[in-house]
Protein backbone atom coordinates (compact mmCIF):
# COMPACT_ATOMS: atom_id res chain seq x y z
CA UNK A 1 0.00 0.00 0.00
CA UNK A 2 1.45 3.47 -0.76
CA UNK A 3 1.99 5.59 2.03
CA UNK A 4 0.28 8.70 2.25
CA UNK A 5 2.20 12.19 3.05
CA UNK A 6 0.15 13.16 6.17
CA UNK A 7 2.13 16.22 6.28
CA UNK A 8 1.18 17.41 2.89
CA UNK A 9 -2.31 16.82 3.62
CA UNK A 10 -2.38 18.83 6.78
CA UNK A 11 -0.71 21.51 4.96
CA UNK A 12 -3.24 21.56 2.39
CA UNK A 13 -5.81 21.48 5.22
CA UNK A 14 -4.47 24.12 6.99
CA UNK A 15 -4.85 26.73 4.22
CA UNK A 16 -8.78 26.54 4.38
CA UNK A 17 -8.90 27.02 7.70
CA UNK A 18 -11.35 30.50 8.43
CA UNK A 19 -11.51 31.66 12.08
CA UNK A 20 -10.28 29.99 14.96
CA UNK A 21 -11.50 26.43 15.11
CA UNK A 22 -11.45 24.31 18.55
CA UNK A 23 -8.88 21.21 18.38
CA UNK A 24 -9.04 18.55 20.73
CA UNK A 25 -5.07 17.44 20.93
CA UNK A 26 -4.37 13.92 22.66
CA UNK A 27 -0.98 14.56 24.60
CA UNK A 28 1.51 11.75 25.95
CA UNK A 29 3.77 14.07 27.17
CA UNK A 30 5.09 17.86 27.53
CA UNK A 31 8.30 16.91 25.13
CA UNK A 32 6.37 15.69 21.84
CA UNK A 33 3.78 18.20 23.03
CA UNK A 34 5.90 20.67 22.76
CA UNK A 35 6.09 21.33 18.77
CA UNK A 36 2.99 20.81 18.41
CA UNK A 37 1.77 23.53 20.33
CA UNK A 38 3.54 25.82 19.01
CA UNK A 39 2.50 24.93 15.54
CA UNK A 40 -1.01 24.38 15.87
CA UNK A 41 -1.85 27.18 18.28
CA UNK A 42 -1.51 29.46 15.03
CA UNK A 43 -4.86 28.11 13.95
CA UNK A 44 -6.32 26.76 16.61
CA UNK A 45 -7.72 27.29 19.89
CA UNK A 46 -6.31 23.70 21.77
CA UNK A 47 -7.06 21.79 24.78
CA UNK A 48 -4.69 18.74 25.43
CA UNK A 49 -5.97 15.91 26.54
CA UNK A 50 -3.27 13.91 28.53
CA UNK A 51 -5.04 10.41 28.81
CA UNK A 52 -2.55 7.33 29.04
CA UNK A 53 -3.61 4.37 30.81
CA UNK A 54 -0.99 2.80 29.48
CA UNK A 55 1.59 4.62 31.43
CA UNK A 56 3.69 2.82 34.06
CA UNK A 57 3.68 3.44 36.92
CA UNK A 58 1.51 5.19 38.59
CA UNK A 59 4.38 7.98 39.37
CA UNK A 60 5.59 8.09 36.02
CA UNK A 61 1.70 9.28 34.90
CA UNK A 62 1.97 11.79 37.77
CA UNK A 63 5.38 13.16 37.16
CA UNK A 64 4.41 13.23 32.86
CA UNK A 65 0.90 14.97 33.71
CA UNK A 66 2.70 17.79 35.85
CA UNK A 67 5.45 18.45 33.26
CA UNK A 68 2.53 18.76 30.48
CA UNK A 69 0.99 21.25 32.82
CA UNK A 70 4.04 23.16 33.69
CA UNK A 71 5.14 23.23 29.65
CA UNK A 72 1.44 24.81 29.07
CA UNK A 73 1.48 27.48 31.41
CA UNK A 74 5.13 28.58 29.81
CA UNK A 75 5.14 28.33 26.38
CA UNK A 76 4.20 30.93 23.85
CA UNK A 77 1.17 29.95 21.58
CA UNK A 78 -0.93 32.33 19.56
CA UNK A 79 -4.38 30.79 20.65
CA UNK A 80 -5.07 29.63 24.28
CA UNK A 81 -4.69 26.41 25.31
CA UNK A 82 -5.84 24.30 27.94
CA UNK A 83 -5.57 20.96 29.72
CA UNK A 84 -7.58 18.33 30.77
CA UNK A 85 -5.72 15.28 32.75
CA UNK A 86 -7.70 12.32 32.70
CA UNK A 87 -8.33 9.86 34.82
CA UNK A 88 -5.18 7.12 35.83
CA UNK A 89 -6.95 3.66 35.06
CA UNK A 90 -4.08 1.04 33.86
CA UNK A 91 -6.53 -1.56 34.16
CA UNK A 92 -7.89 0.05 30.57
CA UNK A 93 -4.55 -0.36 29.16
CA UNK A 94 -4.15 -4.07 30.33
CA UNK A 95 -7.54 -5.01 29.36
CA UNK A 96 -7.13 -3.33 25.77
CA UNK A 97 -3.66 -5.43 25.43
CA UNK A 98 -4.35 -8.68 26.82
CA UNK A 99 -3.33 -11.33 24.81
CA UNK A 100 -0.66 -8.87 23.38
CA UNK A 101 1.35 -8.80 26.06
CA UNK A 102 4.51 -10.78 24.21
CA UNK A 103 3.75 -8.42 20.92
CA UNK A 104 6.97 -6.88 19.57
CA UNK A 105 7.42 -3.27 20.68
CA UNK A 106 6.07 -0.74 17.36
CA UNK A 107 3.38 -3.65 16.56
CA UNK A 108 -0.29 -4.79 17.24
CA UNK A 109 -0.04 -4.07 21.01
CA UNK A 110 0.92 -0.64 20.19
CA UNK A 111 -1.43 -0.21 17.29
CA UNK A 112 -4.27 -1.08 20.14
CA UNK A 113 -2.78 1.50 22.59
CA UNK A 114 -2.99 3.80 19.86
CA UNK A 115 -6.34 3.10 19.36
CA UNK A 116 -7.39 2.97 22.91
CA UNK A 117 -6.21 6.79 23.46
CA UNK A 118 -7.19 8.10 20.07
CA UNK A 119 -10.66 6.76 20.91
CA UNK A 120 -10.84 8.57 24.04
CA UNK A 121 -9.75 11.55 22.01
CA UNK A 122 -12.60 11.39 19.35
CA UNK A 123 -15.08 10.76 22.69
CA UNK A 124 -14.01 13.67 24.35
CA UNK A 125 -14.23 15.96 21.23
CA UNK A 126 -17.63 14.35 20.21
CA UNK A 127 -19.07 15.40 23.51
CA UNK A 128 -17.64 18.81 23.92
CA UNK A 129 -18.36 20.19 20.39
CA UNK A 130 -14.48 20.03 19.10
CA UNK A 131 -13.92 21.00 15.13
CA UNK A 132 -10.96 18.65 15.40
CA UNK A 133 -8.65 16.05 17.10
CA UNK A 134 -5.40 14.41 17.15
CA UNK A 135 -2.58 12.88 18.70
CA UNK A 136 0.76 14.36 18.88
CA UNK A 137 2.20 10.52 18.87
CA UNK A 138 3.27 11.21 15.58
CA UNK A 139 6.06 13.46 16.18
CA UNK A 140 8.27 10.18 17.44
CA UNK A 141 10.22 8.32 14.94
CA UNK A 142 9.67 5.49 16.79
CA UNK A 143 5.59 6.06 16.34
CA UNK A 144 3.23 4.44 13.34
CA UNK A 145 2.50 7.74 11.64
CA UNK A 146 0.00 5.91 9.30
CA UNK A 147 -1.48 3.66 11.94
CA UNK A 148 -2.14 6.96 13.90
CA UNK A 149 -3.57 8.70 11.06
CA UNK A 150 -5.71 5.48 9.61
CA UNK A 151 -7.09 4.91 13.47
CA UNK A 152 -8.02 8.25 13.59
CA UNK A 153 -10.02 8.48 10.52
CA UNK A 154 -11.88 5.14 11.54
CA UNK A 155 -12.85 6.96 14.42
CA UNK A 156 -13.86 10.15 12.68
CA UNK A 157 -16.67 8.38 10.82
CA UNK A 158 -17.88 6.92 14.02
CA UNK A 159 -17.66 10.03 16.01
CA UNK A 160 -18.74 12.60 13.56
CA UNK A 161 -15.38 14.99 14.28
CA UNK A 162 -12.74 15.30 12.10
CA UNK A 163 -9.19 13.94 12.43
CA UNK A 164 -6.55 16.58 11.91
CA UNK A 165 -4.13 14.76 9.87
CA UNK A 166 -1.03 14.88 10.52
CA UNK A 167 2.61 13.24 10.54
CA UNK A 168 4.51 16.14 13.11
CA UNK A 169 7.94 14.63 12.83
CA UNK A 170 8.39 16.16 9.62
CA UNK A 171 9.58 19.64 8.53
CA UNK A 172 11.51 19.45 11.50
CA UNK A 173 9.06 18.93 13.93
CA UNK A 174 10.74 16.24 16.11
CA UNK A 175 13.99 18.45 16.02
CA UNK A 176 12.01 21.12 17.40
CA UNK A 177 10.36 19.16 19.92
CA UNK A 178 13.96 18.84 21.03
CA UNK A 179 14.94 22.20 21.09
CA UNK A 180 11.93 23.09 22.80
CA UNK A 181 12.17 20.66 25.58
CA UNK A 182 15.84 21.63 26.40
CA UNK A 183 15.08 25.11 26.65
CA UNK A 184 11.70 24.54 29.09
CA UNK A 185 14.04 22.32 30.93
CA UNK A 186 11.38 19.31 30.45
CA UNK A 187 11.81 15.92 31.64
CA UNK A 188 12.68 13.74 28.58
CA UNK A 189 11.71 10.02 29.46
CA UNK A 190 13.46 7.16 28.20
CA UNK A 191 11.09 4.55 27.76
CA UNK A 192 7.51 5.21 25.63
CA UNK A 193 5.37 4.82 28.78
CA UNK A 194 3.98 1.24 29.26
CA UNK A 195 5.68 -1.76 31.87
CA UNK A 196 6.32 -3.58 28.27
CA UNK A 197 8.45 -0.44 26.55
CA UNK A 198 9.77 0.24 30.18
CA UNK A 199 11.53 -3.71 30.67
CA UNK A 200 12.94 -3.23 27.29
CA UNK A 201 13.98 0.36 27.38
CA UNK A 202 12.47 0.62 23.71
CA UNK A 203 10.58 3.67 22.42
CA UNK A 204 12.49 6.39 23.33
CA UNK A 205 10.68 9.74 22.97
Amino acid sequence: MEKINYQRKLDELLKTINGTPRLLLHSCCAPCSSYCLEYLSRYFAITVLYYNPNIYPEEEFVKRAEEQRRLISELKTDNPVELVVAEYDPEEFFSAVEGLEQCAEGGERCFVCYRLRLQRAAEYAAENGFDYFCSTLSISPLKNAQKLNEIGSELSEIYKVPNLPNDFKKKGGYLRSIELSREHGLYRQNYCGCVFSKQGKIGNV
